[in-house]
């Protein structure tokens, strides 16, 4: 499962170093408005650390976009053409949403919430 999230970590790490540098702000400033480490910070754009709903949530605010922003590649790659592109992200976007209610499932059954 962890390999699958690869191409989403990727993405997700991409666009919060190009939203950070976009709004001229260092690591260690952007770790400061979104109340994080800079070395929690250095990890996630290093694709060394996935972050929770909450982590993301603070990063989105702190860089001033929705939080779906953060997990959408970005478009106008050279190597393919727009409508593929497009789709390769939608898809990506799904398995994370497929993934991550997956995990709040699994929490909400562990913790007997659920019948």
């Amino acid at each position: 499962m962890k390999a699958d999230l690869e191409p989403v970590r990727k993405v997700l790490a991409g666009n919060i170093k190009r939203y950070r540098k976009n709004l001229g702000y260092t690591q260690e400033k952007l770790a400061e408005k979104a109340d994080l480490s800079a070395q929690t910070l250095n990890d996630i754009e290093g694709c060394r650390r996935w972050v929770s709903a909450q982590t993301m949530t603070k990063l989105a605010k702190a860089l001033h976009v929705a939080e779906y922003q953060l997990l959408v590649p970005e478009d106008g790659d050279e190597d393919e053409d727009p409508p593929r592109s497009s789709m390769k992200g939608l898809l990506l976007l799904q398995n994370n949403i497929i993934h991550t209610i997956n995990i709040q499932f699994d929490k909400a059954k562990d913790s007997g919430d659920f019948g």
